[in-house]
């Protein structure tokens, strides 16, 4: 492993994701799924979050359209409320969506319609 691309890594993972959830999921590890955490900590974090070409509102709103199109609805809640913190507005979250009906098909776009306004409802229950 290289330390300064996980340090990179864990560090904007916590930006995206929230320190306590990314603490929580390391704290968490075991043998069986602690190599997961540090290789998605390093390579899809730190390698690849850490590249300066794309910034990180147009990463999480292609993170949005993927994963909407693979229906990982756990993933996309985590991923909606870090696009919200990278900049990404709840318009342009909706216009994603709108794209994953068209390219991915009618139920991806209805599922993450959903999850979306879960994870508004929850945001602005905290709010306020």
């Amino acid at each position: 492993m290289d330390k300064q691309t996980f340090d990179r890594g864990l560090a904007i993972r916590k930006s995206v994701l929230g320190a306590e959830f990314v603490e929580n999921a390391i704290k968490t590890a075991d043998d069986f799924n602690r190599p997961l955490q540090e290789l998605v900590t390093e390579y899809c974090w730190g390698a690849v979050w850490g590249r300066e070409d794309l910034p990180k509102k147009t990463r999480s709103m292609l993170n949005l359209a993927m994963i909407s199109a693979l229906n990982r609805p756990h993933e996309l809640k985590m991923h909606i409320a870090g696009a919200l913190k990278n900049g990404v507005t709840r318009d342009e979250i909706r216009e994603v969506f709108l794209q994953v009906a068209i390219y991915c098909g009618v139920p991806a776009a209805v599922d993450s319609f959903r999850s979306a306004r879960e994870v508004f409802a929850q945001l602005d229950q905290q709010a306020g």
